[in-house]
């Protein structure tokens, strides 16, 4: 499960801290979040306090109509469960009983100047690209044709080389060598580049290149959503490859099935070409029409006049 720690949330928010926060390991695990309505007034039943808390406009004026004992006692029971953090929008004043307790039990609060909505778009949106499952994988992804293509193969079989026909011939390389993955949602994997290694390119006998430099920011992007995995692996005379494409293969990363292809890797073989008709192939798929199908249905009706 991915986490998040408070001082890299306020970090990257610009968040005007209120109350500073003594631990430095509080971290946020889920990308929801709560506005405690609710819990100001009276009612802590199935209270989500391990979410980020949220008081807005309509908290602020419900909260400042209360007797001083109810706001006292409110903030106390908000500040006495282990909660991220509690964050004030539009730049609203921070209620003294919410600082005294929040002093009490070492809990942060934050301000933000954004108004409540655009600010819960960000967070949430923020959240879920920081809390996303990751994982690294060792290949290179190329985006061809507006399809993402994400290549293994064992070192040396040619998988940059590969990604550099591609690249001069108009598409654009993503990550060389290690391919940072999130998956944002149940079907979908984003693939981008380690920042240490984004832009560059290892060719053997050459060295590191930076594509960005060589050809143009235009040959690179930072990320891509991957659509097909092609295995490269060097030709074996005794296994069978499909050669028809009725055969479906998957791989499954992170929990999400994508289509793959195996190519066998021979001397001559035209690999950058090759992939190229691959992701217009899975493209054409994508909308309905696959030409495998097509040619045995074809088969079929010729059978069937016979």
């Amino acid at each position: 499960m991915q986490t998040l720690t408070i001082d890299k949330l306020v970090k990257d928010l610009d968040l005007e801290i209120v109350i500073e926060f003594k631990d430095k390991n509080i971290i946020i695990s889920t990308s929801e979040l709560n506005r405690p309505g609710l819990q100001l007034a009276g009612y802590f039943e199935l209270f989500a306090h391990e979410r980020v808390q949220l008081i807005g406009r309509v908290e602020w004026c419900y909260f400042s109509k209360l007797s001083k004992e109810d706001r006292r006692k409110r903030a106390c029971k908000i500040m006495k469960y282990d909660i991220p953090c509690l964050i004030f929008t539009r730049g609203l004043e921070v209620f003294d009983e919410f600082i005294e307790a929040a002093k009490r039990y070492n809990r942060p609060i934050f301000r933000t100047n954004l108004p409540t909505t655009k600010f819960i778009s960000k967070l949430i949106n923020y959240l879920e690209d920081e809390l996303a499952p990751t994982i690294t994988l060792h290949g290179v992804l190329v985006d061809v044709n507006g399809i993402g293509v994400l290549i293994f193969g064992e070192s040396g079989v040619g998988k940059s080389e590969t990604a550099l026909e591609l690249v001069k011939r108009g598409h654009r390389l993503v990550s060389d060598d290690a391919v940072k993955i999130k998956k944002v949602d149940d079907m979908t994997l984003v693939g981008t580049a380690p920042e240490i290694i984004k832009h560059f390119l290892e060719i053997r006998g050459i060295g590191i290149l930076d594509i960005a430099k060589l050809y143009g920011m235009g040959a690179v992007r930072d990320t891509k959503t991957i659509d097909l995995v092609v295995q490269l692996e060097t030709a074996d005379k005794f296994k069978h490859y499909d050669r028809l494409g009725l055969e479906e293969e998957y791989m499954e990363i992170l929990g999400v099935n994508i289509s793959k292809l195996t190519l066998p890797v021979r001397p001559g073989r035209n690999l950058a070409v090759i992939l190229e008709a691959a992701a217009r192939n899975h493209r054409q798929k994508r909308m309905g029409y696959n030409a495998a199908e097509e040619l045995d249905r074809r088969v079929m009706q010729l059978n069937e006049t016979d």
